[in-house]
């Protein structure tokens, strides 16, 4: 008899939504593709609500798998409640799924409902969309009364029954990591035949390692490690992070003469930051978990770019590229920088704006993941 277990293969962080008026919904479905990696029996998903501040009823929720709709139940019932901070995971959903199968997950709002809990990704195996009413059973949902995005919300994992040799790689972050290259590190695991493996992502744009705003302005820049890491990293079937963090602790603060929110009292020592970076990694070894660290990427021409930036963006990154606390480094910033001008990227790997790199540079950072992550 093959022996099987509960493994993530595909996940999300959740975050704090930007407060508009519009900040309620109803009458809503959304439905979100899950590209499943390898073989399994089951699905089980998990809504979590926890940065919410209201309770919200999921209505109806199918998983569609080929030309099938399966109901999802929590407990048995169809309808449930997930508390204010609070997540529920529903029941197994047998299917039988095979390798690169993508299979939708689809969930009804009925009444008005605070969509706060919420994130943003995007890559090439990140989108979703929303539709008026419940086309919870629809396969070929209109154009016309739908609509793409990439904000997810309240979906925050799906977890396969698969043989016991399938394993999660959590890439943990902020923006960087909540665009591409963690998709492109799942496409790479195709393309170079590493089918054991699932990659999930758990990354908020905006976030910090240290600091966390409490204003309405900024409140989805989202929240800070000590908020997030436990519960954001703790995964089924994971045993190993990649942690790519830091960059916005140096970058946010300008003083409050230019923004009144953004004090230079919230500038860490760098000290401070590698003390917060260890806690990261206590606290995924005590998970089990092996720990890469990512070094922080160029930043120079970022509109917040100074010396003091840079001075302390190389001590973080000195610190990563030495410290024995880790099972490996790996350098993104010497994989995408100018090495003629090594606090800038290589123009085909910038976005533009200086601190994102480009699709090109994205893909670059997933290369740059070691194989032995990958088997």
């Amino acid at each position: 008899m093959n022996r099987q277990k509960w493994v993530s293969v595909w996940g999300n962080a959740v975050s704090v939504a930007e407060n508009r008026p519009e900040r309620y919904a109803k009458n809503i479905t959304l439905r979100y593709p899950i590209r499943v990696p390898f073989a399994g029996s089951a699905l089980r998903l998990t809504f979590d609500n926890y940065c919410g501040t209201e309770s919200v009823t999921l209505n109806r929720v199918t998983l569609l798998a080929g030309d099938t709709f399966h109901p999802v139940t929590f407990g048995g019932a169809a309808e449930a409640t997930v508390p204010a901070e609070g997540n529920i995971v529903s029941d197994p959903v047998a299917v039988q799924v095979k390798a690169e199968d993508v299979v939708h997950v689809s969930f009804y709002l009925k009444d008005f409902t605070l969509m706060r809990s919420v994130v943003f990704t995007c890559g090439p195996l990140s989108e979703g969309l929303y539709a008026n009413g419940d086309e919870t059973e629809n396969a070929n949902i209109s154009i016309n009364t739908s609509r793409k995005t990439h904000l997810f919300y309240f979906l925050s994992n799906v977890s396969l029954l698969a043989a016991e040799d399938r394993h999660t790689v959590v890439c943990y972050g902020d923006s960087i990591t909540a665009q591409n290259w963690p998709d492109d590190l799942a496409l790479r695991c195709r393309e170079e035949g590493y089918d054991r493996t699932a990659i999930i992502r758990r990354a908020t744009s905006g976030s910090r390692i240290l600091r966390e705003y409490h204003c309405l302005t900024y409140e989805s820049y989202g929240l800070k490690g000590s908020r997030r890491f436990l519960h954001e990293v703790p995964t089924e079937g994971a045993d190993a992070v990649i942690i790519q963090q830091g960059i916005n602790d140096i970058i946010h603060p300008v003083g409050e003469a230019v923004n009144v929110f953004r004090p230079m009292s919230d500038l860490p020592k760098v000290e401070e930051l590698i003390e917060g970076l260890k806690t990261y990694i206590a606290q995924a070894r005590a998970m089990g978990y092996r720990v890469y660290v990512g070094t922080l990427l160029p930043m120079g021409g970022w509109r917040t770019d100074a010396p003091f930036r840079q001075e302390m963006r190389h001590a973080y990154n000195d610190f990563i590229r030495t410290t024995d606390l880790i099972d490996g480094c790996i350098d993104f910033d010497k994989a995408l920088r100018d090495p003629d001008r090594i606090d800038w990227f290589l123009p085909e790997y910038d976005s533009g704006d200086h601190l994102h790199p480009s699709k090109a540079g994205y893909r670059r950072m997933a290369m740059e993941v070691p194989a032995e992550l990958l088997k």
